[in-house]
């Protein structure tokens, strides 16, 4: 898995680069997100695994399915970017290719993910004074995601990034057991 993350992220940087230059970041992240998905599908792989079906077909389909999605068809960029992937017989990679355009555009909008998991959901004042925590500790614009766990009991977890906050009641628990058993 490694190397495919390898592959792609020299793609996702120069899929980024030009989309920030032309000022279509979000419209790139969407054909993307059309594109990983299509080319996760079990059909499209026997069609790119397929030798007698050429690299222009394989790009005429994918072009195809996303002008068929989306009200705006695909700009001269991107049927360029998917017709360099084709023929470097690397249409298998958009799904990395979009998670590193992904990372790339929340470093460039100064963003951030944060995973909540409460034992009951938030309220809107909880939320917002997350929120609030949340972009003062971390400078960042923070996107949350919200999750319920009522094995949780009461509390949250936080993950942002690699960092990780348990303060929820199973956590309480579990630290205490372990210090009273140490």
């Amino acid at each position: 898995m490694a190397e495919l993350s390898t592959l792609a992220r020299p793609y996702a940087k120069a899929a980024f680069d030009y989309a920030k230059e032309q000022n279509v970041i979000n419209n790139w992240e969407s054909f993307l997100l059309v594109a990983s998905n299509v080319a996760k599908d079990a059909d499209f792989v026997a069609l790119l695994n397929n030798p007698a079906i050429s690299a222009k077909q394989k790009t005429a389909v994918l072009i195809d399915i996303y002008n068929a999605q989306t009200a705006e068809p695909a700009s001269e960029g991107l049927v360029n970017f998917i017709t360099q992937l084709s023929e470097q017989d690397r249409l298998a990679l958009l799904p990395e290719i979009l998670t590193h355009y992904s990372k790339l555009k929340s470093q460039e909008l100064k963003q951030v993910d944060a995973y909540v998991t409460s034992a009951y959901p938030l309220t809107d004042d909880q939320r917002d004074m997350l929120l609030k925590k949340l972009a003062e500790s971390t400078g960042s614009i923070v996107i949350l995601h919200e999750a319920v766990d009522s094995e949780l009991l009461g509390g949250a977890t936080i993950k942002v990034g690699d960092k990780f906050t348990d303060g929820s009641v199973r956590g309480k628990l579990k630290q205490l057991k372990t210090q009273l058993t140490a």
